[in-house]
């Protein structure tokens, strides 16, 4: 199995999920705070850079749900300095695999590529997004 750097939002419920379902398939996991991680354009755009940038965003952040901010609006400088302004506005969790190969997001065929996750997992069912109430407020 793989050691994974698992880059989250601290007390995200989501990323919780994923990280038991990760665990479950028998993977170690480096947890990182994603807020206060010192990003650089150096070290985000690795992650980001084989997407289109409309998929850089988390959709559940507040600022994209209220459409303060339009992710398909946004040429790859702009996003980027929204980013590195505002970490809660990036798409995760961000994974990175000891070889330096790398994942945003958590659709689960493309996790499963990536590491591998248990044959018991639905790989048809959402695990990414925010796991709460859709009329709950934000997380902590």
């Amino acid at each position: 199995m793989s050691t994974l750097h698992f880059y989250e939002k601290p007390g995200c419920a989501g990323n919780a999920r994923q990280r038991a379902l990760l665990q479950a398939a028998g993977h170690t996991l480096i947890r990182h705070d994603l807020l206060s991680e010192p990003w650089t354009a150096q070290t985000l755009l690795p992650f980001l850079q084989p997407l289109p940038v409309s998929d850089w965003f988390n959709r559940a952040a507040p600022a994209v749900k209220s459409g303060q901010v339009v992710p398909e609006q946004l040429d790859a400088d702009a996003a980027l300095a929204l980013l590195l302004a505002q970490p809660l506005l990036i798409r995760r969790p961000l994974l990175q695999r000891e070889d330096g190969a790398r994942l945003v997001g958590f659709e689960a065929a493309a996790v499963d590529r990536f590491v591998g996750l248990a044959a018991s997992v639905d790989r048809s069912a959402p695990l990414e997004g925010c796991a709460a109430a859709p009329d709950a407020g934000p997380c902590p």
